[in-house]
């Protein structure tokens, strides 16, 4: 029996429309964030993309007005229009605010703790 890829996820994904900057060494690009999750991002391809998916990225994601989330990220995968990295690091301040925002949106704190729980798994 085969588990569906959303049986295999160990984190929930949360479509979120925010201004996200990806940056590598001088080379920025501005991405469509299509969701965020506690382990990661996904983004729609940039049309000037021409990143390194050997070396790590910086990530810039708008959550209000004074609020970001900042994660060293690596590239994963690169599929159709998408590009989806896992987060390497991730701040305090800015795993304080997605944390926030992955409860706000899954609505069930035991779903939260589960994401949390996984952050932990190898």
């Amino acid at each position: 029996m085969s588990e569906t890829a959303s049986e295999r996820r160990r984190f929930h994904r949360i479509n979120f429309d925010a201004a996200t900057e990806l940056s590598q060494g001088d080379k920025r690009w501005t991405a469509e964030l299509h969701d965020i999750s506690l382990k990661g991002i996904l983004v729609i391809r940039p049309a000037n993309w021409d990143g390194d998916p050997n070396q790590p990225f910086d990530v810039r994601v708008e959550l209000g007005s004074e609020v970001q989330v900042l994660m060293e990220v690596q590239l994963t995968r690169e599929q159709d229009d998408q590009l989806g990295f896992n987060c390497l690091h991730i701040d305090l301040d800015s795993i304080s605010h997605l944390r926030r925002l992955v409860e706000l949106n899954l609505g069930d704190e035991e779903l939260l703790e589960r994401d949390l729980t996984a952050l932990g798994e190898p």
